[in-house]
């Protein structure tokens, strides 16, 4: 199994090839599921520090004294988050496909296959 830095690589690197080849439906996906693992890395705002008053509003008191480290994903939590990508792409599919919109649905298909192939 994948480390999460080895799927955020593998990630970029299928990007950075995406761009390269103007494969606008394959970028697309890339950077959405960049951007979940990033969200899913995001700390929740009740373990910041309380904002202290002063020069400029809201900041916390002290340098660094904001700072709040990211999240810690397993590599299982990055697989699951890729799965749960994937799962809402595939019901997108079925319902353009059931709304008679070909075009989105081939397009929802091919990011599909795209996330398939990491």
């Amino acid at each position: 199994m994948r480390t999460v830095d080895e799927w955020k690589a593998t990630l970029r690197a299928a990007l950075k090839d995406a761009l390269r080849t103007r494969n606008a439906p394959a970028s697309a996906v890339l950077r959405e599921t960049l951007a979940a693992i990033d969200n899913a890395e995001a700390p929740d705002m009740s373990v910041a520090p309380a904002p202290v008053s002063g020069g400029i509003a809201g900041s916390a008191g002290g340098l660094g004294s904001g700072e709040v480290p990211r999240l810690l994903l397993s590599p299982e939590a990055v697989e699951a988050l890729l799965q749960r990508e994937i799962q809402e792409r595939r019901d997108a599919v079925a319902l353009y496909t059931q709304l008679g919109r070909a075009e989105e649905a081939r397009a929802l298909s091919a990011q599909v296959d795209v996330l398939l192939a990491l």
